[in-house]
């Protein structure tokens, strides 16, 4: 079986002869000290931001990758060429790629974690990852049954060179490079910030099992993107600014288009899940039980019960632990052990660390299981070495 790719083996797997167009289109913005700058070029570049960074929350993100409203197959690729136009490559690898990061939110199988590579990889470096190339169809199987998307992702960059060539046009040389290419840079990183800075820097209304994190300033920039913690807490929501003074620009663009018949059937959060009053689900329960039984130290835990109870008593426990391998957790849950944490101070903890939720004790009580579990571990692998140095000292005599 082949080995899984370690974090450090991905962020040295850069491709980079594909990095190329990236720098390229940046160094490009430096040509208007040669071709100049126009009042025309950059209201056609302002424009443009704003229209495809809609395209891009709209189409790339709600619609492609969540399926948070309806519309017809017309429209359909009306908003696939109009994100394509942005050059984030096809909605089906934008889709895969973002159904997966859902999947493994701030888990080391995340495409672009902060948590675990770092913000220089998550906001632009993960892009250029051999693996991260291509886009899994399996992912996206609903939308690579319509031919039209099959075509756009295997000629991605169509709608860019329109775009660009139009500007262009419309503009001369300070259209293509203000406008087009200046437009295109920022909103790039606008994009990327959701990738990184919305899992590093604002507030966490829901626990999600994740670092998600909502940012009004982001939110501004990105037609409504920054209200991130509120979408991985619904992922199926159109809304993302639940609140009234959120404000979600892309949400109220597709609320005109519905009444116009363009789109329909937009999904909105639950009550519960507005007032912050639902059931978290098993995957997010579990996530964020690890992460609490991760501010725990198991070897430390294990050194001190070892130093406070050694002698008899430590004789007994070890041979009890030995005894139930598969429930040595029950064991010592059934024991007052020194420096053992207790569920009241995991509740402690917890409430510390997470956003308010009726699931907090379901939270709390698998993480005290993984605790135990963990100091179980270690003190049976405390046994074996003890017994194991025994046997050596017995020898040599």
């Amino acid at each position: 079986m082949k080995p899984k790719m370690s974090v450090d083996d991905a962020q040295d797997d850069i491709v980079h002869p594909s990095t190329l167009p990236f720098v390229l289109v940046h160094a490009a913005c430096f040509a208007a000290l040669w071709s100049g700058i126009t009042w025309p070029a950059v209201a056609t570049g302002a424009g443009l931001y704003w229209l495809r960074m809609f395209a891009v929350g709209a189409g790339y993100h709600r619609y492609f990758s969540h399926r948070s409203y309806a519309t017809s197959r017309l429209f359909q690729f009306v908003l696939a060429f109009l994100a394509q136009t942005s050059a984030q490559k096809s909605v089906l690898w934008w889709a895969a790629k973002h159904r997966h990061h859902h999947l493994h939110s701030d888990t080391p199988d995340d495409v672009h974690s902060p948590r675990h590579t770092g913000f220089l990889y998550s906001h632009v470096g993960w892009i250029f990852v051999r693996r991260h190339a291509s886009a899994d169809l399996l992912k996206v199987a609903d939308l690579a049954a319509y031919p039209e998307l099959m075509w756009l992702h295997k000629y991605e960059l169509v709608p860019a060179v329109v775009l660009g060539t139009l500007c262009f046009l419309a503009a001369g040389w300070p259209g293509l490079v203000v406008g087009f290419f200046w437009s295109t840079v920022l909103l790039w990183h606008a994009t990327f910030c959701i990738n990184s800075l919305a899992h590093l820097r604002g507030r966490k209304r829901y626990v999600t099992g994740d670092d998600s994190r909502n940012n009004w300033l982001l939110a501004l920039f990105t037609m409504g993107e920054g209200w991130h913690n509120n979408h991985h807490a619904c992922q199926s929501s159109v809304r993302q600014g639940f609140r009234w003074w959120e404000v979600d620009a892309t949400f109220y663009i597709l609320k005109l288009l519905s009444r116009a018949g363009l789109v329909w059937d937009l999904k909105t959060p639950p009550d519960a899940v507005r007032r912050n009053v639902h059931r978290l689900g098993s995957r997010v329960v579990q996530r964020s039980a690890t992460q609490l039984a991760g501010s725990f130290d198991p070897e430390l835990i294990v050194n001190a019960i070892t130093a406070a109870i050694a002698g008899p008593g430590l004789v007994a426990l070890q041979r009890k632990l030995a005894e139930t391998q598969l429930c040595a957790a029950d064991v010592l849950a059934t024991r007052q052990l020194p420096h053992l944490p207790t569920r009241h101070e995991l509740l402690t903890r917890a409430r510390a660390m997470f956003a308010e939720t009726p699931s907090l004790e379901d939270i709390v009580g698998r993480a005290h299981a993984l605790v135990l579990g963990r100091v179980a571990a270690g003190l049976r692998a405390a046994v074996s070495a003890t017994a194991t140095s025994t046997m050596v000292r017995h020898e040599l005599r």
